[in-house]
């Protein structure tokens, strides 16, 4: 699933069938910042645009190995960013949003298939979390089409969870 196999964690790039995923760099925050300050990106990415030094501190690798950033293409084109993060060594969670024109066209679900075959083979997590607004349907059923499935949440927030079958991951 990722091309060099031997690279360190969040350095690999990662093959879907519709989308590569591939870690962002520092030669990424003109984008990603321009990407994050715009309100259709963020809206249900917290609802704040965020500051170049915000997107700068969180989203072009600094938080590394904790948190493993990509910019995930589609046809070589960037089309959105996602995320993963370590909350133990069994678990952690996923983080993703999509450019609003590229959304609708199955890209969320394939990037995050090819995410979470890196996050369960490589990584070795048995489960891993996404906590979508529940007002964003496109993104719920997007979550459900790469396998998740609601669980009960202490918040009541929605929470979704995908667990990797014993011996098999992903």
């Amino acid at each position: 699933m990722t091309d060099g196999g031997t690279a360190s964690a969040g350095t690999t790039t990662l093959h879907g069938t519709l989308t590569r995923l591939v870690p962002t760099t520092e030669a990424d925050l003109d984008l990603l910042a321009r990407w994050f300050a715009s309100p259709d990106f963020v809206t249900y990415w917290g609802g704040v645009s965020l500051s170049r030094t915000e997107v700068a501190e969180k989203y072009v690798g600094r938080r590394r190995p904790r948190v493993q950033s990509y910019l995930v293409l589609a046809e070589g084109t960037p089309v959105g960013y996602a995320q993963f993060w370590y909350a133990d060594e069994a678990e952690g969670g996923i983080d993703l949003v999509l450019q609003p024109e590229y959304q609708g066209r199955g890209l969320g679900p394939d990037a995050t298939r090819a995410l979470l075959a890196h996050v369960g083979s490589e990584l070795g997590r048995r489960r891993v979390t996404v906590d979508p607004v529940r007002e964003n349907v496109r993104a719920v059923r997007a979550w459900e089409k790469a396998g998740f499935r609601q669980v009960p949440s202490e918040t009541g927030e929605l929470l979704m969870e995908f667990r990797f079958t014993e011996g098999r991951q992903h």
